[in-house]
């Protein structure tokens, strides 16, 4: 049986912006990415908090993971990850094969060392670039904790529109239930950067 092929996989990498570069993941990223998300302001917010390398690095490997991951370079330096996951969209059964792999949801973890320069902005609108032009999809998404203010203002500066304000429905590790939000973006609403 033939293994199907992941959307990343169909692409030119790296993708080269002003001032980083964008490409897959590989294993000897694990440590790389492991520093940074061990930092208290990155650690507060990933989905998924290791406590040891042994356990990140299980994680990191496994193929689903590393399927979806991309990194973000900044001088030949790791100083974040994106992921990009292809879903298929909701449909009514009699057009569901119109809906397979026609989205896709977005995620971002920066190093904060790195934060409040643009370098977020930029790699996650190379991303929505790529997503659009060159996946051909027609909707992407993302969620955070409407605590996790940087997070959500990033989605609005790339053109996001907020969807979704949900009250309590977001089980944090150490806060406990937080309010949620969603925000998406459609090929037609998106402008290229320049």
């Amino acid at each position: 049986m033939w293994a199907m092929r992941h959307p990343l996989d169909t692409l030119d990498w790296p993708i080269a912006t002003d001032r980083l570069l964008v490409r897959r993941a590989v294993p000897d990223d694990a440590e790389a990415t492991w520093v940074y998300r061990q930092l208290p302001e990155a650690w507060e917010w990933v989905g998924g908090a290791t406590t040891t390398f042994d356990d990140y690095r299980e994680h990191f490997l496994r193929e689903d993971r590393l399927a979806n991951l991309l990194v973000i370079e900044l001088d030949g330096r790791v100083i974040g990850d994106l992921t990009l996951q292809v879903q298929d969209a909701w449909a009514q059964q009699e057009v569901a094969d119109q809906a397979k792999g026609v989205q896709g949801e977005l995620g971002w973890t920066l190093d904060p060392s790195y934060g409040g320069k643009g370098y977020a902005t930029e790699a996650v609108r190379a991303l929505i670039d790529v997503a659009f032009g060159k996946l051909g999809l027609r909707r992407l998404h993302a969620q955070c904790f409407y605590d996790n203010e940087a997070s959500w203002r990033l989605m609005e500066r790339v053109g996001m529109r907020r969807e979704q304000h949900t009250v309590k429905d977001s089980l944090h590790r150490t806060k406990g239930w937080l309010d949620g939000l969603a925000y998406a973006l459609l090929a037609e609403e998106w402008t290229a950067p320049n």
